[in-house]
């Protein structure tokens, strides 16, 4: 129960900013039970004095003021009494409806509130988490975190904390009536009362642990549903061309109804608490029944008292039922809750060090230092004592067999990743000592696979900086040959391309990319497989464009197709991890067993 607790508060943490919001909407509960307590109350009077024309009649001592007020109640007429009652009760109910309505808008706006923080506060932490934690996450899995599990939580933060302190309020407020009342009428009557608390909630505590269990799987298989339709639907020409489309149906039919069968279970259980606490509630009334019914027929009680006592008595088993239902959210979200926090509470591996360095530019050189790296322990190292000095200006080929360690070496120039052993530097400047976001700024990537994104074409281009000028985009889109294609789109510069650039070919998504790096204009730049999606007649309209991009600039380059760095200043060759080889083109086509093997497999096609 403490480790529930203190679970439950750092659920409510989430709602920590609107604690006033919060204060607000608990006051008016509290109005709200008052007068809904006055409404229950009229209903003896009510009765005895309009419906049967009887005194009311309470047995045993009262209050003072609880007698006076019977004795004028008493006096009163009964025409005159219903003319109260006419004009009192629709106020008495317009001014609850008030409060409620208050009560029930300021719970949403909390609600409301927490979805918006808690979904900035992940997105914000997934920009903030390094490259590590996506190469273990499935996107449709994360994604879930942000809609689902959200949601959730809002539910147990906006309608599942208003219940808990609403419905408490009211339990606490009609039992005291109910026992005060009961006791006066009967010192059995308010042990039923002491009966009916354990009998309804030793059953929803049991009930409830299971919906939490339940809920972790049903959490689970949406995020295995996301992530199933985000692989297959942005795959989908791949599902096609291999006819797996009968494959993944069924595949997701097997995760959709796993996640059925689990939702159901946690469904039938929660829809068993409420029947389970009327039940109850209707065999407290009945064996009250057996106790007063005789006092009742004697006429020894009013009529209108005992049906004051039952009103409030019944009134408590509504707030049982929604309290029950509170608690089978309440595990629910503390399940979303847990995994969220795994989110929030993670820690990106790229740390950016108390008073970093500021940098804008560098003068000498970047140096890799016996660099050691493994993506995991389990694999082993993907790169090995690797030394390497590249001058500023310098264009640095790197070329060797898929798996060698060339993305890998040149990824740990941006701080994607850091090395488990030696450093990289700048200048003498280690990486790990210079601002994150200034090193990233020094550097444009044009990599393999064109990330773009389901925005216009002069977004895309302009992705690296805040203000660009259209004359700058245009310009480059020029200097990359991508005007060409441009021109012909819908909207130009203004057609919306897609998610992930699906409107454009494979040539074209790389030309915008290259065009965006063009704008960037950093000193640094990373051609990771560039021109791999062109082919040969746009990749020599292209070189122009490279020529001008590389100008000035020091430049690291991945390239299987060996023609393409010839002119390179240096060229590295990798196997398994190491540099084996280094140096000019000419040079290495003489001397180099592996590049010349490299060259000649390539060229003798």
């Amino acid at each position: 129960m403490k480790q529930y607790f203190k679970n439950y508060l750092k659920l409510l943490n989430f709602a920590k900013d609107y604690k006033l919001v919060m204060l607000g909407a608990v006051l008016c509960m509290g109005v709200s039970t008052l007068f809904e307590g006055v409404s229950l109350g009229m209903i003896g009077p009510l009765i005895d004095r309009v419906f049967t024309n009887k005194k009311i009649v309470i047995p045993g001592d009262m209050p003072d003021f609880i007698v006076q007020i019977i004795d004028r109640l008493n006096a009163i007429d009964s025409q005159t009494f219903l003319n109260f009652i006419i004009i009192f009760l629709p106020l008495l109910f317009l001014v609850k409806g008030i409060f409620l309505f208050l009560q029930e808008y300021l719970m949403n706006v909390v609600g409301q509130g927490v979805v918006r923080d808690v979904r900035n506060r992940l997105y914000s932490k997934f920009q903030e988490l390094s490259m590590d934690f996506y190469a273990k996450s499935k996107v449709g899995e994360l994604m879930s975190r942000v809609t689902n599990d959200v949601s959730i939580i809002t539910n147990a933060i906006s309608y599942a904390f208003k219940d808990l302190a609403f419905q408490s309020m009211k339990l606490v407020f009609f039992s005291v009536c109910a026992i005060g009342l009961g006791f006066k009428i009967s010192w059995k009557l308010p042990l039923v009362i002491f009966v009916l608390f354990p009998a309804i909630m030793f059953p929803v505590t049991r009930v409830a642990r299971k919906i939490k269990r339940f809920t972790v799987e049903v959490q689970k298989r949406i995020a295995d549903l996301n992530t199933h339709m985000s692989e297959t639907i942005s795959g989908a020409h791949i599902v096609k061309a291999f006819c797996r489309e009968k494959f993944e149906i069924n595949k997701f039919k097997e995760i959709n109804q796993h996640y059925y069968k689990f939702s159901l279970k946690s469904i039938k259980r929660t829809l068993f608490l409420s029947p389970l606490t009327e039940f109850v509630g209707i065999l407290g009334a009945a064996l009250i029944l057996s106790i007063i019914g005789k006092e009742l027929l004697a006429e020894r009680i009013s009529f209108g008292s005992f049906a004051t006592f039952m009103v409030f008595l019944m009134s408590i088993i509504q707030p049982l039922k929604k309290l029950s239902n509170v608690h089978a959210i309440n595990q629910k979200a503390l399940a979303a809750s847990t995994r969220i926090y795994e989110i929030l509470d993670e820690q990106p591996t790229i740390k950016e060090k108390p008073g970093a360095l500021a940098i804008t530019d560098f003068k000498k050189d970047i140096v890799f230092t016996d660099l050691y790296f493994s993506y995991n322990k389990v694999d082993g190292d993907v790169l090995k004592n690797v030394d390497l000095t590249v001058k500023k200006g310098e264009m640095v080929a790197f070329v060797g067999h898929s798996g060698a360690g060339k993305t890998t070496l040149v990824n740990l120039l941006p701080r994607f990743y850091d090395p488990d052993r030696g450093y990289v530097s700048i200048d003498d400047k280690r990486l790990t000592d210079l601002k994150t976001k200034d090193l990233r700024s020094m550097i444009s990537i044009v990599s393999q696979e064109s990330v773009l994104f389901n925005t216009t074409v002069k977004e895309n281009i302009a992705y690296g900086k805040d203000e660009v000028n259209e004359a700058l985009i245009i310009e480059a889109a020029r200097r990359a040959h991508a005007l060409e294609f441009i021109d012909s789109l819908p909207d130009r510069f203004d057609t919306i391309i897609g998610d992930r650039g699906l409107r454009l070919s494979g040539g074209e998504k790389q030309r915008i990319s290259i065009a965006r790096a063009i704008v960037k204009d950093s000193p640094i730049l990373i051609l990771d497989e560039a021109t791999s999606q062109l082919d040969s007649v746009s990749e020599r309209l292209i070189q122009d464009a490279f020529a001008y991009l590389m100008k000035g600039k020091t430049v690291f380059v991945i390239a299987h197709r060996l023609a393409t760095i010839q002119k390179a200043d240096k060229i590295v060759v990798m196997e398994k991890g190491r540099i084996v080889e280094q140096g000019r083109h000419e040079d290495l086509i003489k001397s180099a067993k592996l590049y010349k093997k490299l060259y000649e497999l390539q060229f003798s096609e």
